[in-house]
């Protein structure tokens, strides 16, 4: 099935999908793990819930590829500030 004869999602569908991760984050948050695994597990829930709304919200699905290539740089350097900021939450005092 290529993409032409795939049905559109709903939005009801890519809410609940938000919604899920929401409660995914805020579990995290109350269970006794490791900070460092707890950031990590929100800031991924946090990251594909930036991809739904980006896709299906602001409806950039059809958009050519050169696209995500301009928004790739800035978000490489996110997760490169992201990484380089872990240590000091994970393992502050």
């Amino acid at each position: 099935m290529n993409r032409a004869e795939r049905p559109p999602v709903s939005y009801f569908t890519i809410w609940v999908w938000l919604v899920i991760l929401i409660a995914v984050g805020l579990l995290f948050v109350a269970l006794p793990i490791s900070k460092l695994a707890a950031v990590a597990v929100i800031f991924t829930a946090a990251t594909i819930k930036a991809g739904l709304v980006v896709r299906h919200y602001m409806h950039l699905r059809a958009q050519p590829v050169m696209l995500y290539a301009i928004a790739g740089v800035p978000v490489m350097l996110a997760v490169f500030m992201v990484l380089a900021l872990v240590p000091d939450i994970a393992w502050r005092p």
